[in-house]
């Protein structure tokens, strides 16, 4: 029999040690295992990432999940410049799938951010170089990451800050809750929890990350040396 968990881990019949949120559907503990907290530094797959997040709002990440493969064909793959160009016909298009979620504000958003996105690759190099100068200092995370910390949290004052950024530059559903879910599952931060089987592999994968730029001091606090573990904190979930 296995031991006694922490609070926010659970054993799966597959032996494995995982965060409680991954529940039983393989569909949501395999996007556990293989992509959540893992960095990213390709702009697709953060633009698309942003902007689930703002069709998530008021629904389960996993009815995203499930719908992911739909919305990818439905949005030219996120790819930036195809969706930048999406006007009127597209709209309509897109709210008469029943595959996606038929919202006119989160569709409508969704072609202003890339329009937004697009300004901003120009401006940085890339859509990573921008999102990634906003990782957290290592010493503003705590020491040791439990389903209580997390709980305790759902947004940081570095997703306050890049929200507040994105919505000066003209983007909409980006608020810093939305915002601090992306930058979990994007990896600016390792909110796995201790003794998730996961935690190490992500934390081994952000210290080899090869950051793309330089990182804001958004909190005041000193930039990180680049080889510095970051002990992980956060909001529950994605």
């Amino acid at each position: 029999m296995p031991g006694r968990l922490a609070a926010g881990l659970v054993h799966h019949p597959d032996g494995l040690v995982r965060c409680w949120w991954a529940g039983g559907d393989p569909l949501y503990v395999s996007y556990h295992d293989d992509e959540w907290g893992a960095p990213v530094i390709d702009d697709r797959r953060l633009f698309e990432k942003i902007c689930l997040e703002g069709f998530q709002a008021g629904l389960s990440w996993l009815t995203i999940l499930r719908k992911r493969p739909s919305f990818r064909e439905a949005f030219a793959g996120f790819d930036i410049d195809r969706v930048a160009r999406f006007g009127a016909r597209d709209v309509t298009r897109l709210l008469g799938d029943a595959r996606i979620i038929r919202h006119r504000g989160k569709i409508e958003s969704t072609i202003n951010n890339a329009k937004r996105a697009a300004a901003l690759r120009d401006e940085f190099g890339s859509l990573a170089a921008y999102f990634w100068r906003w990782e957290p200092d290592a010493r503003s995370r705590p020491r040791r990451l439990t389903r209580s910390a997390l709980m305790a949290l759902a947004r940081t004052p570095e997703s306050v800050a890049l929200s507040k950024d994105l919505k000066r530059r003209g983007w909409t559903f980006v608020g810093p809750t939305t915002v601090y879910a992306f930058m979990q599952a994007m990896g600016l931060v390792n909110d796995h929890l201790e003794g998730c089987t996961r935690r190490p592999a992500v934390e081994e994968a952000r210290v080899a990350f090869e950051r793309p730029g330089p990182r804001l001091a958004a909190t005041g606090a000193s930039r990180r040396p680049a080889a510095a573990r970051a002990p992980a904190r956060g909001s529950a979930r994605r």
